[in-house]
């Protein structure tokens, strides 16, 4: 008891003598103080984050029944088994008629939706938007005749490395839980979960199920929708990743307006990552910006004067120090205004405005190829300067590129993936998504098809 009170006498002797060391921090002085909690925070917050059920029906494909005489010989019918897939999940309800915000891979390819709230209500939702370019997907509570609790978007852009985050979600499907962290990192860009990477890191408990719930500050605003964790065992190792408020933002609102897709600026240009190389030759101390490598006619960049080789180092004053942070300060910028952007150029500091505004999608004529082929179940679009941003594709690039893949189809059972440009089928060249249809018409019993996948032009022989 004694050593006690000496330690403690001690500890206050030298918060006394070392004020400037102590700052804040300070025994408690009653007991009201020992009672302090982040309650307050949860109770406003907890009933907007709601848990996300989601289902899908799959067939259970026995290659065996496919063929016919198997079939005929054992008597087995034709149409195959279903079975649900079931998947579960969080998310936050952003406005009161009852849109929801949460990861879309939480929901993707759901054919039936549900959302249980706080009070273990349950509702059906629907799914209002999709997208996979930033993992965030909107729901809408169907025949919603109520005001729901929600959470108010914070400033993401205001956060630092320290602050005290709290993440509430439903992990391993246990129920609402609340844990609680540090900001441990900002701006983390070689995560590879989305096409903008620009994470918060938290040190805050996120596990399997907190997919799409929330993390919000200390008072009580979201500051960013919980999405991936780094782990080697499957549950929470410290190292949680939440996409920041002011790209949900920019999401939401494109739900709210009922588009289909996010509608977000376009550059027009294509940037790189300045290496340590690079930054010897152009004299820069240190390896940081965003290089421009080509600028496409007519567009935004092309008509603010941007041009390749200059090195864009700010936007609207915040520091740019790679290609993946001017993607998403840029993208999260609100369309029909401009952009005021640093360029280095020949030494010197260069400002530039560029205008805020989507990329042309005109011509796209997207269509499901579904003759017996080796792009059953593609669907291909022809490339527009909106498709070509948005597979990351160079901005003059023509043709015909895979868009989407159906699930059990025959193009993606055989290696197509999401991205890949289709030159040519058995000598015929593709400019058009009309050619591809009816070359896929065409019975062979070979397919010899040109591919072109990162860059790279492939030769695929394909029997029919």
């Amino acid at each position: 008891m004694n050593l006690i009170r000496s330690f403690a006498l001690l500890l206050v002797a030298a918060v006394v003598a070392t004020p400037a060391l102590a700052q804040d921090r300070r025994v408690p002085a009653s007991g009201a103080e020992l009672r302090l909690s982040y309650a307050p925070i949860v109770q406003r917050a907890q009933p907007a984050v709601v848990n996300v059920y989601a289902a899908k029906t799959v067939q259970n494909r026995n290659p065996l029944l496919d063929d016919p005489v198997f079939r005929r010989f054992f008597g087995v019918p034709g149409q195959q088994p279903e079975q649900m897939q079931r998947s579960l999940g969080s998310g936050v309800m952003v406005d009161p008629a009852g849109l929801v915000v949460t990861n879309n891979h939480v929901i993707e390819g759901a054919d039936q939706v549900k959302i249980s709230l706080a009070d273990k209500r349950e509702f059906e939702a629907e799914i209002v938007l999709k997208d996979s370019r930033t993992d965030l997907a909107v729901l809408r509570v169907k025949d919603g005749r109520e005001k729901f609790a929600t959470l108010e978007f914070a400033n993401s852009d205001e956060l630092l490395v320290g602050d005290v985050v709290l993440a509430i979600g439903n992990p391993f499907g246990v129920g609402q839980t609340v844990t609680h962290g540090i900001v441990s990192a900002l701006a983390r860009t070689k995560v590879g979960i989305t096409d903008y990477q620009f994470f918060i890191q938290t040190d805050a408990a996120i596990n399997p199920g907190n997919s799409g719930g929330a993390l919000v500050d200390m008072t009580g605003k979201l500051v960013g929708i919980n999405t991936a964790i780094f782990s080697r065992s499957g549950g929470s190792q410290g190292i949680g990743f939440a996409i920041p408020a002011n790209m949900v933002r920019v999401v939401v609102a494109s739900a709210k307006s009922g588009g289909k897709a996010v509608k977000r600026p376009w550059l027009g240009a294509k940037l790189q990552a300045v290496t340590p190389e690079i930054a010897e030759t152009l004299g820069l101390k240190l390896p940081n910006g965003a290089l421009v490598a080509n600028v496409a006619p007519n567009s935004p960049a092309a008509r603010a004067g941007l041009k390749p080789s200059d090195l864009i180092v700010a936007i609207e004053g915040q520091t740019i120090d790679e290609p993946n942070a001017f993607d998403y300060r840029f993208a999260t910028r609100q369309l029909g205004g401009a952009a005021q952007i640093d360029v280095q150029r020949a030494g010197k500091t260069v400002k530039l405005t560029v205008p805020l505004e989507t990329a042309p999608d005109t011509n796209r004529d997207e269509i499901v190829l579904t003759a017996r082929s080796p792009f059953q179940g593609a669907k291909v679009a022809n490339i527009s300067p909106a498709i070509a941003d948005e597979l990351h594709l160079d901005s003059q690039t023509e043709g015909v590129v895979v868009i989407d893949l159906a699930d059990g189809g025959t193009a993606a059972s055989v290696g197509f993936q999401k991205g890949d440009i289709i030159l040519a089928v058995n000598s015929q060249k593709i400019a058009k998504t009309s050619d591809l249809d009816k070359a896929s018409k065409v019975s062979s019993r070979l397919w010899r098809i040109v591919v072109v996948r990162g860059g790279q032009q492939i030769n695929v022989t394909l029997g029919g």
